[in-house]
């Protein structure tokens, strides 16, 4: 059974569609109008072998904020949509990425209970036209959609580009091996029968 979910979201701010297959091949298509966010979401998909289709048109004159969280709003949706009953899956993973001189560690549980821990001060305020401070507001909003606790920490760096495509990978990494289903498990992993 494919775990797949599709999703559209307009407000006077954003008008988001998205399309998010879980057990994909990491085919991607991903306009959100700031390129630094696509080459992220398209290394998330890549990853994570995740089917995803993107498509963001913003307040892009006023800032990146409204475009950033609302994606994370959208796509964290699609995640806990696309999991359904969580039944048979992991639900907790860990992920160690490098990427250059960037060291990050992400850490989920796909618990229904959001939560994020995340917390780091860029020495750059843009990469790109992408603003280095709405990854916050990314990760915040999709763990609240999601129902999902998300802990980012950042080992080591110094170049922001690698230090958030780090994030971005490791997060792939995390959620693939967390959405991902054991065979020897029945049911959900949880001793309240359900998660």
């Amino acid at each position: 059974m494919s775990r797949k979910a599709e999703l559209k979201r307009k407000t006077s701010e954003t008008d988001i569609s998205v399309s998010l297959e879980l057990d994909g091949t990491g085919k991607y298509e991903v306009k959100t109008g700031i390129g630094f966010f696509d080459h992220m979401l398209e290394g998330f998909a890549k990853h994570g072998s995740f089917d995803l289709k993107l498509t963001v048109a913003g307040d892009l004159n006023v800032d990146n904020h409204h475009t950033v969280e609302d994606a994370g709003i959208v796509l964290g949706s699609a995640i806990r949509q696309a999991l359904g009953d969580k039944e048979g899956i992991n639900r907790y993973a860990s992920f160690i990425q490098p990427m250059d001189d960037a060291l990050v560690l992400v850490a989920v549980d796909l618990c229904n209970r959001p939560y994020l821990n995340f917390k780091y001060n860029f020495n750059v305020e843009r990469v790109g036209y992408f603003e280095t401070e709405t990854l916050n507001e990314f990760f915040y909003a999709l763990s609240y959609a999601a129902g999902m606790n998300i802990h980012i920490k950042v080992l080591d760096g110094e170049n922001a580009h690698h230090i958030i495509e780090a994030m971005f990978k490791g997060f792939a990494n995390a959620l693939k091996i967390a959405c991902a289903k054991d065979g020897d498990r029945k049911g959900v992993l949880s001793t309240k029968g359900q998660i």
